[in-house]
């Protein structure tokens, strides 16, 4: 029986990997959609592991092993696994790189064992063509934001280790001239570094330096200088790969995506994946995420000293907390050591679901205190949402109540405006709203906003067109940290202008405003709203850079989303 079970689970594993290699062989720029349709179905249909590890064994297997690879051909299956790392999630993408950087170092400590033998030279082109080729995919994959700059920086300074052999030389010229651009845009000072390190490896005696290595020098120190020129090989697949940077855009207003953000993995999580866990599973992809650091680390602290207790329940007190429920959830939140913790503990107080609001009523309160902007509250708020779709309500109903303070007693309808007769929806009492509460919630919000954790559908209710002043200056503060929000893995703390993102990651912009096109009215208020505040300090010479960027792709894209459903 069980042989016969084997030889069934053998058959499909040859019909899906037949199914495979047949999509990849007809997949070309012209019918990328398609393919990526055909694929969803596969992974309907077959256990979502099987497909993810022989998609990804077939990639890598057909790029590292062709001696001569077109640069169109990297660049379309780059594209491909991107638009899957959208589509499918993380998981893939995650699984993909981890695989495709496994067998890069497998193939380049090959290469570097037979060059310390110095006796067969027989296979050294094959395997440093396989290298060659897996690191211009990594480029590419880094050009299409599926990896951050810290990936493709751990591997260059990888290549600096020990002696700059002329193998290593080529290998660098391949990243800088794939992506050295946008290494410079994204990190110029980590980029000096590596220059600085290159410098320091060389010969004092120019004439000792072949001239592949010449070469590479003088392209490193014009990338940091900007002074790049364009040849006509690199012409050619630049268009391809902003042709397919179109195509990626464009898909996340097509399909619902579920990742928009680029790993942002180093060689040593990679390293270890297997000792630490693996990353990608619990969904902590940005640097220092104790949710990577410390899954199996970390040990609740059940019991605190009663001294500390006591003064954390009169600070309590103090805050307005007046409720046991209250005062438990805020002795919670002051005395754990990172968000992870704080969560952790907050599902042990055993709360049910009406008593799981107080929660988030308590973070905000908590989080309007504070005189300057403390993100551990947006961190514990978001790691809620991902739990559990009752926090998002909260969230909104919460918000809706804030308005009514801040003078728009229009927002939340009838229903919510009898129901704050009923003492579980009375939230704390305060007398006036100061301006760093208001400026704390509202980048609060734009955090969740950006990641998801609600949508701009929560404002239906509010009327762009006649805010009250308090309301007004809410919103500006909100949707300036929105914009912003959407660029960044871990929150803005400064507040100069100088601070602002250097990326331009259009798709997470119109992922999150493309969601208010549902509504005509709130979309109409919106671009009304967007365009008189930001377009207006714009035209005074206000305002960075940045915000009048992604100001405008948001009224694009909400014009556009508006026109579109229009002519359905």
């Amino acid at each position: 029986m069980r042989h016969k079970e084997s030889d069934q689970d053998s058959e499909a594993q040859i019909k899906l990997s037949r199914q495979l290699k047949g999509l990849l062989n007809r997949m070309s720029e012209q019918n990328i959609s398609s393919i990526l349709d055909s694929l969803e179905e596969t992974y309907r249909n077959n256990r979502r592991h099987d497909v993810t590890s022989k998609l990804t064994s077939l990639i890598v297997e057909g790029i590292s092993s062709h001696s001569i690879l077109l640069d169109s051909y990297v660049v379309l299956h780059a594209a491909f696994v991107a638009s899957l790392h959208k589509i499918i999630g993380v998981e893939f993408a995650a699984y993909f790189v981890q695989n495709v950087v496994a067998t890069y170092e497998r193939h380049f400590t090959s290469l570097s064992e037979i060059e310390q033998a110095k006796g067969t030279q027989a296979d050294e082109e094959t395997l440093g063509k396989e290298c060659s080729n897996l690191i211009v995919l990594l480029s590419e994959l880094y050009n299409f934001q599926v990896i951050s700059c810290m990936l493709v920086y751990d591997v260059i300074r990888r290549l600096l280790d020990g002696e700059l052999t002329e193998f290593k030389v080529e290998l660098l010229l391949k990243v800088t001239r794939t992506s050295g651009q946008q290494l410079r845009t994204d990190d110029p000072s980590a980029l000096k570094d590596i220059i600085q390190i290159v410098h320091s490896k060389l010969p004092a005696q120019q004439n000792a330096l072949s001239s592949r290595t010449r070469f590479m020098v003088e392209t490193l120190t014009n990338l940091k200088n900007n002074k790049v020129k364009k040849s006509a090989t690199a012409s050619g697949e630049n268009d391809s790969v902003e042709r397919m940077k179109k195509f990626l855009s464009a898909l996340n207003k097509k399909r619902h995506v579920k990742s928009h953000e680029p790993l942002r993995v180093t060689l040593d999580d990679l390293h270890s994946a297997e000792s630490k866990g693996k990353w990608w599973l619990v969904g902590a992809a940005w640097g220092g995420d104790p949710l990577a650091d410390r899954q199996e680390t970390a040990q609740v602290s059940a019991k605190k000293s009663d001294s500390v207790e006591n003064v954390l329940l009169k600070l309590a007190k103090k805050q307005g907390m007046n409720t046991d429920i209250r005062r438990s959830i805020f002795v919670v939140l002051m005395s754990s050591e990172d968000y992870v913790d704080a969560c952790e503990r907050l599902s042990q107080l055993k709360l049910t679901e009406v008593q799981q609001r107080e929660i988030v009523r308590v973070i905000l309160h908590c989080c309007g205190n504070e005189k300057s902007y403390n993100p551990y509250y947006a961190f514990v708020g978001q790691q809620l949402c991902r739990s559990s779709h009752s926090y998002k309500v909260t969230l909104q109903f919460w918000l809706w109540d804030f308005l009514r303070d801040l003078g728009e007693t229009n927002v939340g309808g009838m229903e919510v405006l009898k129901n704050l007769q009923d003492g579980d929806v009375a939230g704390f009492d305060i007398e006036k709203i100061s301006s760093s509460r208001m400026r704390n919630v509202a980048r609060a919000y734009a955090w969740w906003l950006a990641k998801d954790c609600c949508t701009l559908a929560i404002f239906k209710p509010v009327d762009f067109t006649g805010l009250k002043p308090q309301a007004r200056t809410f919103f500006k503060e909100l949707f300036t940290h929105l914009l912003i929000s959407t660029q960044l893995s871990t929150p803005l703390l400064s507040p100069n202008p100088e601070d602002h993102p250097k990326t331009r990651n259009r798709g997470a912009l119109e992922e999150v405003f493309v969601k208010a096109t549902r509504v005509q009215t709130l979309a109409f208020g919106l671009v009304y709203f967007l365009s008189e505040i930001f377009e207006h300090e714009a035209e005074e010479g206000g305002g960075s850079g940045f915000l009048r960027w992604a100001t405008k792709i948001a009224v694009d894209t909400l014009r556009t989303g508006v026109d579109v459903a229009a002519g359905l």
